[in-house]
């Protein structure tokens, strides 16, 4: 009873923030969802085959349930939605629950990065208040951040390449930072096998689609990643400033002088950071917010901010973040912007 009373009230927030309810599809084309929106979510989901062999899934994330079926329905306008339901997915702790019953709202299509981040929170935090929870806490993370670090670093194109797409693997990225560091590159043979690749995709159609992907656009990456040296002589120094940069830890509304003077103090272009205009409108909110480079690192379609809210118990009891280029990896022609969060219902407590 406690927490129907709860979803009701936290409802009411929702709507009175404009925000419209939609009910995306509990069963999904799990084989689809691997492909478009990561890896990572294979080990989570729920599986199953249906009569005619197709892999199926219970959604594991209703942040993509909803992506899908806002694609499905056409939409290309602006739409602020909340939905009430559950999502399962597995877990590596044996206490975590395999159903999570969730309350979120997303901003698809958004016009307004900065003021539409601020919104998502400003509704999430609204709605804890209205259930009376109090002590509450935020961290915050943008991995965009991380992005323009690796764009303005002098590394060749390859290690550009390499670092973004396995940031969201820590365990990896710091075994790729090992090997940066040492001046150990990949394997003559897998270079080869590149130039193998290359070669035979040369004479396919370009435009056809591979993981979806045009043959055109693969080539492309080979030849940057052919061309590159396989080595370089400040690697030791890129590592200090890459770690050195993840270690950042401090109140939101220290953020700005705290990334000026990593970038002083590293030699970096000046215009690194130089819009943090979305960070800035969350410290509106509490000033205490804790900011973490480093935060955000463990669902892949993040592209900005990334926030979780935890109880006094230390419980997550919210998260949300930006993910901007989600609805292209789900079948859309261009990225479209967009900016959710969930409230998890199983862990509030008062």
């Amino acid at each position: 009873m406690k927490l129907k009373n709860y979803s009701e009230s936290i409802i009411k927030v929702f709507k009175k923030d404009g925000f419209v309810l939609s009910e995306p599809d509990v069963l999904l084309d799990s084989e689809y969802i691997i492909q478009r929106s990561g890896e990572n979510f294979r080990k989570l989901m729920l599986t199953f085959e249906d009569d005619t062999g197709k892999s199926m899934c219970l959604r594991p994330d209703l942040t993509i349930a909803s992506c899908i079926k806002y694609l499905k329905t056409n939409s290309k306008v602006n739409s602020k939605i909340f939905y009430s339901g559950q999502a399962y997915r597995r877990s590596s702790n044996s206490k975590d629950k395999v159903i999570n019953d969730q309350l979120g709202i997303e901003i698809l299509g958004s016009k307004n990065k900065s003021i539409d981040d601020l919104k998502v929170l400003k509704t999430i935090i609204n709605s804890i208040k209205k259930i009376k929870i109090k002590k509450t806490s935020i961290k915050v993370g943008d991995v965009s951040l991380f992005e323009k670090l690796i764009d303005s670093l002098k590394i060749p194109e390859r290690w550009k390449m390499r670092l973004r797409r396995h940031f969201w693997r820590p365990k990896y990225f710091e075994d790729l930072l090992n090997r940066l560091e040492t001046n150990s590159d990949v394997d003559p043979s897998v270079v080869e096998l590149d130039k193998k690749k290359f070669l035979e995709m040369k004479n396919l159609d370009q435009n056809k689609e591979v993981a979806n992907r045009k043959i055109s656009e693969i080539l492309s990456r080979f030849d940057r990643k052919m061309k590159d040296p396989r080595s370089f002589s400040e690697n030791k120094k890129i590592v200090k400033i890459i770690r050195e940069f993840l270690k950042i830890n401090c109140s939101i509304d220290k953020l700005e002088k705290t990334l000026k003077n990593f970038v002083k103090k590293n030699n970096l272009g000046k215009n690194v950071f130089k819009d943090l205009s979305t960070v800035k409108n969350l410290s509106k909110i509490n000033s205490k917010i804790v900011f973490l480079t480093n935060f955000g690192r463990d669902i892949e379609y993040y592209t900005g901010i990334v926030f979780e809210i935890y109880n006094s118990s230390k419980k997550e009891i919210a998260r949300g973040g930006r993910y901007d280029g989600l609805l292209k990896s789900l079948g859309s022609k261009k990225n479209i912007s967009a900016v959710g969060a969930a409230i998890n219902l199983n862990n509030l407590k008062i």
